[in-house]
Order: C-alpha cells, then structure tokens, then sequence
C-alpha cells in the first residue's frame, strides 16, 4: 500500500532552464510521480515556473556553467558543471530545508546530494541517487567522492545495476518518453531551415567530448549524399560548427531548440545516430524510438538492452561502419520498422509506467519486506 503523503524533493541546477537529458529525464520523473495519489512533490531547479505542471516548484537562480567554462578547477569543483552546481546550492539554501520532506532525489553531486543529505540528517526521509549523469559518484573513492553516500540508488541500465547492487539498495529504471508527444509523423523541414528531399541525419547530444559529436561529423561526410543536423550546445561548439562547415559544408546544420520543438524536429530526420560509448541512458535513443526513426550507435550491452533489436549497432571507432549502417537505415524505411520500435517504446518506455517503477522503489526502502 502506498504511504499517505509522500512528501519527495527533486532537485537538480537545470530543471526548467534546460532541455538536456538529464533535465528532460528528472521533470519527467516529477510529473510522473505527481500524478500519483497520495504523492506531493516539490520541484527545485534554476529556470522559471512553468503553470502546466501537477508539482509545486521553487526557483533557485544559478549561474550558468558556460560562465565557468574557462574557470580553475580542482576538488569539488573539478568542471564548469560542478561551479554552476555550488551557485544553485547556495540559491537553493534560501528557498527550500530538505529535512522537511520524506524522499529527497537528485542525480547532481557532489554539491546537492551534500546538502540534501545534511539537511536531511535534521529531519528525516530517504536520499535516492538517479545515475542521470554517470555512476562515478558511486564507485571512486578519492577526494570529495568519499564522501558519497545515498540511501537508494536507481540504475538507470544494468551495466551501473551490476556494478553497485551489493553496495547500495538498487532499482533498475530505464529513461522514458511520452509517446503521445514523440510519434511517427510528417514535419515541414523548412521549419527548421532543413533542406526538402534530401537524406537527413540527426544527432541530439550536448557537444561535450564523450558525445563525440566531431567523429560523428566525420562519419557522416565520408557519405557524400548524407545531411546532418545536431541539436545541442556545449563547450566544443565552435570546434564541431568549424569541422561540420569544413567537410559538409551546406550539408551541416547545428542549432539548439526549445523542448516543444523536438517533436517535429525528430519527424523531419530519416535516422538518428548517437556517438557515445558510456551513456547512461539517452533520452534521445526513447524518443527516436517513439518516433519509429531508425538508430545508429555503440554496440554495447546498454544499447542491446535499451534498443533490443530495433537498432543498428556498430563500432562507431570506425567510421565506415558508421557510414554504412546510416545508409542502410536510410534505405530501410519500412512500416513494420516502425511499428516495432513503438511497439518496445509501448512495452518498456511510458513515463508513467517509470513513474510508479520509482513508487515502488521508494515504498520498498521505506517499508521494507
């Protein structure tokens, strides 16, 4: 039976101000959980109120990690990401006292997870710890990670699943998606500055080093039909935006977009393809998937997993292997394609059934066999 008036905190420095996975996946989470009888969350991120959703949200302003990309580093604050993540806590100490929730979730450390836990101790309640990012936090244990700790951990695939369940109480939770939002359909490319007719490749990915967005450039070139558009910022912007103008010229097209917009963005793509070899699990493979685009990426157990065999899985360290699984999937537009890929989104993948995944987690750890 579901406990009466669970109070649960999300808190995570982008939520509402970016449309990242991370982001994507936790405001996903919140509403999901919302919707819940006898469920009352709160919701802490950076951007402003949005009125449509079922959760009470505070606003804790930041400064943004672009601001910090060129900053020293070091222990705890050792990326542009973790500077950011020590301005929303301090933000964050004005607005909100975790202690005065039962479940407190984030995947953001280390600055969050230390303060929820600490003001936690004044209260009571779980930490949950989601592998959004990464599941680093749980397994070094050198400087600042020492100090990592969590109550409950969800695994977000089952390699992080293996690796920590005999450390940590672990729930295996995939990312989701809302298919009523993400479909197969026709979109206007001309929206979107897209050229009509043509082959198009999509990559929706932060342009961060271990996305490797610059050897997908490459990749896709190296088809002299293929087009290739990239939804996503980050600091090797200038780097990607100079190699996809050097080798596809008017071919190449990257730019970033507000949440309502990927929808149609992902119907105007013929394929999508995702470069990373350690991803915890992309938003983008879900939503690809529910819009019935074929997928190109890393063979790799996560990607069996997630994608079962939906997908064309490849070494992506070689570029003609990339190059000719894209042409494949651009030559294989079939419906019963299509129809599976929705048909897995259907089985494993609606935000709703995750949400409740998450209850029982929690009602687990709170009321355990």
């Amino acid at each position: 039976m579901t406990p009466a008036s669970t109070r649960i905190l999300v808190a995570l420095p982008g939520l509402h101000a970016e449309q990242r996975g991370a982001e994507t996946a936790m405001e996903a989470v919140a509403q999901g959980l919302a919707r819940l009888p006898g469920v009352d969350v709160t919701v802490v991120g950076s951007g402003p109120t949005k009125p449509d959703r079922p959760y009470r949200y505070l606003q804790a302003p930041c400064v943004h990690r672009s601001r910090f990309e060129h900053w020293p580093t070091g222990p705890f604050v050792r990326n542009d990401t973790s500077w950011e993540e020590l301005t929303f806590c301090w933000s964050m100490l004005r607005v909100v006292d975790a202690a005065d929730f039962d479940v407190r979730i984030t995947c953001s450390y280390p600055f969050v997870n230390l303060l929820t836990r600490l003001q936690g101790r004044l209260g009571r309640g779980l930490d949950i710890f989601v592998t959004q990012n990464g599941d680093w936090p749980c397994h070094r244990r050198n400087s600042e990670f020492r100090l990592f700790r969590t109550d409950g951990l969800v695994c977000t695939n089952p390699d992080y699943f293996d690796a920590h369940r005999s450390t940590y109480p672990c729930a295996l939770i995939p990312n989701g998606v809302d298919p009523d939002r993400f479909h197969p359909g026709q979109a206007d490319r001309r929206e979107f500055g897209l050229p009509v007719g043509v082959p198009l490749v999509l990559m929706v990915s932060a342009v961060i080093p271990s996305k490797r967005v610059l050897q997908g450039i490459r990749a896709v070139s190296a088809a002299p039909n293929l087009h290739l558009a990239i939804a996503g910022d980050g600091p090797l912007r200038d780097e990607a935006d100079a190699l996809g103008r050097q080798l596809l010229g008017d071919r190449y097209r990257r730019f970033t977009l507000p949440r309502d917009s990927m929808p149609a963005l992902y119907r105007c793509a013929d394929v999508m393809l995702h470069m990373s070899k350690d991803e915890p699990s992309a938003n983008a493979y879900i939503e690809a998937l529910a819009t019935g685009l074929p997928i190109v990426t890393e063979d790799r157990r996560v990607t069996r997993w997630t994608l079962e065999d939906t997908a064309y899985l490849v070494s992506t360290d070689r570029p003609d292997a990339v190059q000719d699984a894209l042409l494949r999937a651009v030559g294989e537009q079939r419906a019963d394609q299509r129809h599976r890929r929705r048909e897995l989104v259907d089985r494993r993948f609606r935000w709703q059934r995750i949400a409740h995944d998450y209850l029982a987690f929690i009602n687990s750890l709170r009321c355990p066999s």
